[in-house]
């Protein structure tokens, strides 16, 4: 018993830094299989979206990983493919939450009767990434446009566009037959100054070859494991680590905070009636009461005058 549960601690999602010994490559390795069916529970999402969203949410951790404190960093997805819009944020602290506009949405067979393209899911779009950070007023943001829409394509699209950093980025979610998560992760490897040219493209044509990050968990490869796979022959260098959660700093207080912006004339419309509010991110369900609502509704009265 005390040997199964050392393993389930040791087994729970986390990412994992480490550096070369030479300082040319940094690289993030995480597992978000708990991350991905949280989503996938509170969301009800179809396969495609979990899929979809899954990578979005991996993805957006291992970017917020270069951050500092409670800095944060949103993923913003938007084609049109059936899924329309997938939204992922993360901060430093390891907490991670998204949703998507359209959580049923599925992929239908092609005319011809061929299997279309997980890229299809999203289509043709943009991907924009906004980064809140300290000592800075607005977020500082860059959008592209999509490049394949598997999400994996198009981050790695991002980081050589927009950060000017040469990567190599792997984002995996497997499916069991039925259709639940069994396993979810990715990988980052990202090039430091210095590093030579035929090093980077050696260890990027290497990843192209790389198992799937989730096949390797299911293996029963924790993620320390994985990172030193990751850049044999060379060795890599633990420098931190951290639990990352599905989390949404979503509560009664923030609902109420967000209907006081509404106008004095918006909020007359609901005066006398509750109202059930559900945050976007995480699906999470608040009762307003009438007699808050009246009280926002006085308040906003009181502005007038």
């Amino acid at each position: 018993m005390l040997k199964s549960r050392k393993e389930a601690i040791k087994f729970k999602d986390r990412l994992i830094k480490g550096i070369t010994p030479d300082g040319y490559f940094k690289v993030s390795v995480i597992k978000t299989t708990d991350v991905v069916r949280s989503a996938r529970e509170r969301h009800d999402l179809s396969l495609l979206n979990t899929v979809l969203l899954g990578r979005t949410l991996t993805a957006s951790m291992l970017l917020a990983s270069e951050l500092k404190g409670e800095e944060r960093i949103s993923l913003k997805l938007e084609g049109n493919g059936p899924v329309s819009m997938l939204m992922a944020e993360a901060n430093r602290a390891g907490e991670i939450r998204g949703y998507s506009s359209n959580p049923a949405a599925e992929l239908p067979l092609s005319e011809n009767g061929t299997t279309p393209s997980l890229g299809d899911g999203l289509g043709v779009g943009l991907l924009t990434v906004s980064k809140v950070l300290y000592n800075e007023a607005r977020p500082r943001t860059s959008t592209i446009q999509l490049h394949e829409g598997d999400i994996t394509t198009d981050v790695a699209h991002y980081l050589a566009q927009s950060e000017q950093i040469p990567s190599a980025i792997l984002l995996d979610v497997k499916l069991s037959d039925e259709g639940d998560v069994v396993q979810a992760g990715g990988l980052l490897v990202q090039r430091l100054p210095g590093a030579p040219d035929d090093a980077v493209e050696e260890l990027q044509e290497r990843l192209t070859r790389f198992d799937q990050i989730s096949e390797l968990l299911d293996q029963g490869l924790y993620i320390d494991r994985i990172m030193k796979r990751a850049l044999k022959p060379g060795d890599v260098r633990e420098i931190d680590r951290q639990q990352v959660h599905f989390f949404c700093r979503c509560n009664r207080d923030r609902f109420l905070s967000a209907l006081s912006l509404l106008s004095y004339d918006e909020l007359k419309e609901l005066e006398g009636e509750s109202q059930e509010m559900i945050c976007h991110y995480c699906s999470n369900k608040v009762q307003i009461s009438a007699n808050e609502i009246d009280a926002l509704v006085e308040g906003a009265r009181a502005k007038l005058n």
